[in-house]
């Protein structure tokens, strides 16, 4: 298949998809929900691909969230930005899935590196959540997936106070599983994602169902709140107030909101 928003390449039993917007933070956009969402369904119908690694294009970042550009002006689905799909589709894929994260993690691009099951990280990359500050949110993969990883405490911290979090500290935390120089990236994520091609596909694919059975109520959860988020986001005066202030690198004034 071919793809406006995305690379996909195979080396041998490893597949890799690249978000390739790399000019807009290589921010999901609907196409590129889209194309990540069906590139790794027809991942699961072939068997030449034992292992899945999502990274970013560019030097800077991995992917630093979502756009509505382009979508319907609408309550109704069509102005939804289908981001969910994109995550569910990692988690049914019967494949270990690595991120290999070449920069900027933040907003949704950090939910998706956590989405993914295993993380490596070059040593100046950097992960934040910053919802709140935009007065958007991400319940269900964003909240529940990281208080596994880091707990409740410190995931409350990221998503009320959205510090910077290097990946030294990322890994400290349990957020990631390994840091390496950032001119071995490249090298070692494939290096890592051969030796997982090398283990049984059949137990691989055993062994994540298991751990993703556990959350089976993170998607409903999710669809809600997303889907609530969306129809709503940008239209009220506290969303407009926080992305203007964000974007001016001000103060919000809560007086414009909060009543």
């Amino acid at each position: 298949m071919s793809f406006q928003t995305i690379f996909y390449a195979e080396d041998g039993p490893i597949g890799t998809i690249t978000l390739n917007r790399p000019d807009d933070g290589n921010m999901f956009n609907a196409t590129m929900c889209h194309e990540i969402r069906d590139c790794i369904n027809n991942i699961r119908r072939e068997t030449r691909t034992h292992v899945l690694v999502i990274t970013g294009a560019g030097e800077k970042f991995f992917c630093i969230g979502g756009r509505k550009d382009g979508m319907e002006d609408t309550m109704m689905y069509a102005g939804v930005l289908p981001t969910l799909e994109m995550y569910e589709s990692i988690e049914r894929l019967q494949k270990p899935v690595i991120a290999s994260v070449n920069g900027f993690a933040v907003g949704g691009g950090n939910v998706l590196q956590m989405v993914c099951d295993l993380t490596i990280a070059k040593a100046s990359a950097v992960f934040r959540q910053v919802g709140p500050m935009m007065g958007s949110f991400d319940a269900g993969y964003g909240t529940w997936y990281l208080e596994d990883l880091v707990g409740k405490k410190k995931a409350k911290e990221m998503w009320f106070h959205n510090p910077k979090i290097s990946s030294a500290e990322a890994l400290s935390l349990g957020l990631i599983n390994r840091v390496v120089p950032d001119d071995k990236l490249r090298a070692e994520t494939r290096q890592w994602a051969l030796e997982i091609a090398d283990r049984g596909s059949f137990a691989l694919a055993a062994v994540k169902a298991a751990f993703n059975a556990r959350h089976g109520g993170v998607a409903g959860l999710s669809r809600m709140a997303h889907d609530l988020l969306l129809r709503q986001y940008l239209d009220t005066d506290e969303s407009k107030e926080l992305s203007k202030s964000f974007a001016e690198r001000r103060k919000p004034d809560p007086s414009t909101f909060g009543h």
